[in-house]
């Protein structure tokens, strides 16, 4: 009923309507812009199915991008830190090695004028 209202508005279609005998310029003309209509709308929604499928997938990519760069400065800021611990430590070393040396060398230093004194007593009380 409400198709026979429908078609009944375009004009004559033979191919849909009983008592046609021939299809109309202006139903032939709606005929075709309906079916461009459908035709577009299919073929739009299907591009933009596939556009937000593909902007979904670079927007993942871009946060993944995103989240390595951050863990990337996170490493290279602890990198940092643990270099800057490591200098301080072999500066610590150099040093306490220095004051090793000097030690060592007051330390024969002392000796050697201990077996100097020992040696000048033993000539001497000969």
């Amino acid at each position: 009923m409400l198709w026979s209202f429908f078609f009944y508005i375009w004009g004559c279609i033979p191919e849909i309507t009983k008592d046609c005998q021939d299809m109309t310029n202006a139903s032939s003309t709606y005929l075709g812009i309906a079916g461009g209509a459908i035709i577009g709308a299919i073929v739009s929604w299907w591009i933009y199915n596939r556009q937000k499928k593909t902007a979904d997938m670079q927007d993942a990519a871009l946060n993944r991008i995103k989240e390595l760069d951050e863990s990337h400065e996170r490493i290279l800021r602890k990198l940092e830190d643990f270099d800057m611990r490591h200098d301080t430590t072999l500066n610590t070393i150099a040093e306490l090695s220095k004051k090793i040396d000097v030690f060592v060398e007051k330390q024969e230093k002392s000796e050697s004028s201990i077996e100097s004194d020992s040696s000048k007593i033993t000539k001497d009380s000969k």
